[in-house]
């Protein structure tokens, strides 16, 4: 059941990325179609993109940490947690990352870094204060998967998409409101009429498609972590109670950003009770799992 349920969670996130990679093809070719720039402005919208993703990519954890308020602590700091952590990385057959705590009532955290070398994980006081130590260890075990996933490294693929996406749409728009459409002959006239209407069309939804995708991706990387964080302690009860008690105190962080609201192990602003709202949660329903943990027993 477990493997299976990882199985199926890689299996959708890579659906998700080409349908990303086909979205941002398209609108490439659309804009080398109706405009003078060809597809000049396709590679420059993704060296742009790759350039500030790198940025993210190698200082990203340092951001995230800064932004959350995380104090970076020792084993003689705090040798429970220090140990919890090292145990965990030990089954997990993963180098001890950096430990941080962040002073918060709330019961969260985030694991964050490019690759496993260079990783970190921030938890909260509120977490330590109020979790049992089977529930503190699901929450970490879930955290260190996502490090053991290279899941930091898939977002930043998705956010370099995104980002094309974004930069595709706008030079798109001003290529065909600000006189860079090439003329056109009777003879292609009505193509390249419904090669405008679709390019309209993309220029309002790809920036929302694309949000909306990464969105997908972050989510469904939730539920990975969470089966691949229950085959490390072998008890999903312990994941599914902390997930209950997450969400019976629906407390929001002090310092959430939505920047890094994809990070953390639940959604750091509260649950979001609008059901349009949902649809642009950085998580799935809490609900859905811990009935997902529980199937697992």
């Amino acid at each position: 059941m477990l493997y299976s349920q990882i199985d199926s969670n890689k299996r959708k996130s890579f659906i998700l990325i080409f349908v990303f990679v086909m979205i941002i093809l398209l609108l490439g070719w659309l804009f080398g179609k109706l405009t003078n720039y060809g597809y000049n402005g396709l590679i420059i919208a993704v060296i742009i993109s790759i350039g500030m993703s790198l940025v993210g990519y190698y200082s990203g954890d340092k951001i995230a940490l800064t932004t959350a308020g995380a104090k970076k602590i020792e084993k003689n700091d705090n040798p429970y947690v220090y140990r919890m952590i090292e145990n965990l990385c030990i089954t997990a057959g993963l180098p001890t990352p950096q430990v941080y705590l962040i002073n918060d009532g709330a019961i969260n955290a985030f694991a964050a870094g490019r690759d496993p070398k260079h990783a970190s994980i921030a938890i909260t006081t509120g977490a330590i204060e109020k979790l049992e130590n089977e529930e503190l260890e699901g929450v970490i075990a879930h955290e260190l998967s996502h490090i053991k996933n290279f899941d930091i490294r898939l977002m930043t693929l998705v956010v370099i998409l995104v980002g094309t996406a974004i930069l595709l749409s706008n030079w798109f728009s001003r290529g065909l409101f600000f006189g860079g459409g090439r003329s056109r002959s009777q003879k292609d006239g009505g193509v390249n009429g419904i090669l405008m209407i679709i390019g309209l069309i993309l220029i309002i939804l790809a920036p929302l498609i694309a949000q909306l995708i990464k969105l997908a991706i972050s989510r469904k990387r939730e539920f990975l972590a969470d089966a691949s964080g229950t085959l490390l302690t072998r008890y999903p009860t312990g994941l599914a109670n902390a997930l209950e008690k997450i969400k019976l105190e629906n407390q929001p962080l002090q310092r959430a950003s939505n920047a890094t609201a994809h990070l953390y192990i639940s959604n750091p602003f509260g649950s979001k009770r609008n059901s349009l709202m949902k649809l642009f949660n950085t998580h799935p329903p809490i609900e859905e799992r811990i009935v997902a943990l529980r199937k697992m027993m």
